[in-house]
């Protein structure tokens, strides 16, 4: 952990910074209350260093961030060039597992999916999602209080309200929307109205 925030402290601005140990601990909150064995502390570690590593490349000239897919063989998509911030989250998992020797598939998944998330995501990448959009330094957005509630009663739902009002905010502002975004909104919104039905 000290490796990985020192790495974080030289290369991430100071409210990007805080913000990432805002994520961290809200993911280990999380990962308290859905830990799938609470005997265990792995879920919780597991969390802590997905949620510190999730931005870890946000900084990251946007140049650099397609020269590195292109030497790595990283796949991006046509709205990804075109809007290479997205693509913090498969170059942060990248630097995750050159860096820090990170190998365990979920946490880098949760990396790289934590922007736009993905159908059928696993426990971890579903906090590690969810905890970027409600730790506690964010500022104040439509249902942010809601969509905290739910993140610890009922993650699936609070998927769906983080994704709707996502869309939402990039419509109107007119916005690149990732298709992976759409996709979860719709995986999510099914599993919702499955689940009230």
């Amino acid at each position: 952990m000290k490796k990985i925030k020192k790495y974080l402290k030289k290369h991430l601005t100071k409210e990007r910074y805080h913000h990432t140990v805002g994520v961290a601990y809200t993911a280990m909150s999380m990962a308290m209350k859905y830990n799938p064995q609470p005997d265990n502390n792995e879920f919780m570690i597991k969390a802590e260093i997905a949620g510190l590593l999730h931005d870890c490349a946000k900084c990251m000239d946007n140049d650099k961030k397609i020269r590195i897919c292109n030497k790595n063989q990283i796949s991006y998509s046509k709205i990804e060039a075109e809007n290479p911030y997205l693509l913090h989250g498969k170059v942060g998992a990248y630097i995750a597992r050159k860096e820090f020797d990170i190998l365990d598939e979920d946490i880098l998944n949760a990396i790289t999916w934590h922007t736009t998330g993905r159908p059928d995501m696993s426990l971890l990448e579903k906090i590690i999602f969810v905890a970027d959009y409600i730790e506690p330094s964010r500022r104040p957005i439509p249902e942010l209080n809601l969509i905290r509630q739910l993140a610890f009663t009922d993650l699936e739902k609070a998927i769906y309200q983080v994704t709707k009002d996502t869309l939402a905010y990039l419509k109107k502002k007119g916005g690149s929307i990732d298709p992976a975004t759409i996709q979860t909104y719709e995986y999510y919104q099914k599993l919702v109205e499955k689940g009230e039905k």
